[in-house]
């Protein structure tokens, strides 16, 4: 074994926003090449996790898991050989429980001999889900008994605790051997969801994460996680239709950069979720934007957080390695507003009598006193880096 593990937020694939619980091996590898071919790779993305259904409709003969023989007819082995392959990492989903969400078998009570199959298959990463029979056991006890176990094989596995935020897993997931874990319910592909709607919008999320508070349990190998990008879906993709949720177009270009920026302001783990060999070019710029990118990998680790919430205009500011600092003006509202902050006031940049500034989102670079403003279309999101002059 290796020191830490995800010393910054992982980066990759998931496969159940696109696909749900229709995919196949043959999404995976198309998944695969594909993060290869838009330079997804390159700009960081390097996990593949296959999500629910991948598995055969029951344990074998000795508990284990087994992947469904139509549509994984290759097996797990053949299929992380070809994502590593390609220089990418492989990743499974299983359950805390008896069961998976879609009902397939899981993993609660098999820990010891599942973290040794997903060894011996060269999976690098887990998401382990919180559905299923708990059989009276709680939730730090459950993830704990899979964490020791995967802590004992020899390989490095980075383990994703999908909890959803229930018995507020930042406070145990990484003293159960979790390197990140959900702070949030599921995202959906819509800006808002009504209370009778399964999951949350984005800016559900990006309120939840303001009003939680828990920034002082991100960093370096433990990440507060508010579920994977919906960036490039809408009421066609997999988790659209399979859910209980009304989505009835796509995210529009100001809410997706919202939904970026934001995650990146965040430290979150982006784990894309759309088919992407249909991806938009707009959005294949906007995923390997590399200002945003290193906002979201800088080295210290920390959470980004509001500093001002005025209404529907927020400002939030993430302290940067190098001394800087990111600066979101966060619009959540209907109408164009002019967002404005003192930069001496974000206590995460020194003090200066002027600073440089750049343009997340265009490049841009300009110097400038202590004011910081933008007109912020509605439900749009301006990024800036910010150094001391």
């Amino acid at each position: 074994m290796t020191g830490t593990l995800a010393p910054t937020p992982p980066m990759g694939w998931n496969s159940w926003n696109a696909y749900s619980c229709t995919v196949t091996e043959a999404d995976v590898r198309e998944a695969a090449d594909a993060l290869v071919e838009t330079g997804l790779r390159e700009a960081g993305y390097e996990y593949v996790v296959v999500d629910d259904c991948w598995m055969a409709e029951e344990h074998d003969a000795d508990g284990g898991l087994r992947a469904d023989p139509e549509d994984f007819p290759s097996g797990v082995t053949a299929l992380a050989d070809y994502v590593h392959d390609r220089g990418l990492k492989f990743g499974l989903y299983s359950s805390a429980g008896s069961h998976t969400c879609q009902g397939y078998p899981a993993s609660l009570g098999r820990e010891r001999r599942h973290a040794e199959q997903f060894a011996g298959w060269g999976v690098d990463y887990l998401k382990y889900d919180n559905c299923g029979d708990h059989r009276g056991r709680d939730a730090v006890d459950r993830y704990q008994e899979m964490g020791e176990a995967l802590a004992a094989v020899d390989r490095d596995i980075v383990f994703s605790v999908c909890e959803w935020g229930q018995n507020h897993p930042w406070g145990w997931a990484g003293d159960a051997g979790g390197q990140l874990w959900r702070a949030t319910d599921d995202v959906v592909a819509k800006w808002r969801t009504h209370e009778d709607e399964f999951g949350l919008g984005v800016r559900d999320i990006v309120e939840r994460l303001a009003d939680l508070d828990i920034a002082s349990a991100h960093g370096p190998g433990g990440w507060n996680d508010p579920d994977m990008l919906q960036v490039g879906n809408g009421p066609d993709s997999g988790q659209s239709q399979h859910e209980p949720t009304d989505v009835r177009r796509p995210l529009t270009d100001a809410e997706t950069r919202t939904h970026f920026g934001m995650w990146c302001l965040l430290g979150a783990p982006l784990m894309v979720g759309t088919d992407l060999t249909d991806l938009a070019e707009t959005d294949r710029t906007l995923l390997t934007n590399e200002r945003l990118i290193d906002i979201d990998q800088d080295p210290l680790g920390a959470q980004g957080r509001p500093v001002r919430r005025d209404g529907d205009a927020e400002v939030w500011h993430k302290p940067l390695a190098d001394g800087g600092a990111a600066v979101a003006l966060c619009n959540l509202g209907e109408r164009v507003r002019e967002i404005r902050t003192a930069v001496a006031r974000i206590d995460t940049v020194a003090e200066a009598d002027g600073y440089r500034i750049q343009d997340c989102w265009s490049g841009e670079r300009w110097t400038a006193g202590s004011d910081l403003a933008a007109e912020v279309e509605p439900r749009d999101t301006a990024v800036f880096r910010v150094w001391p002059r």
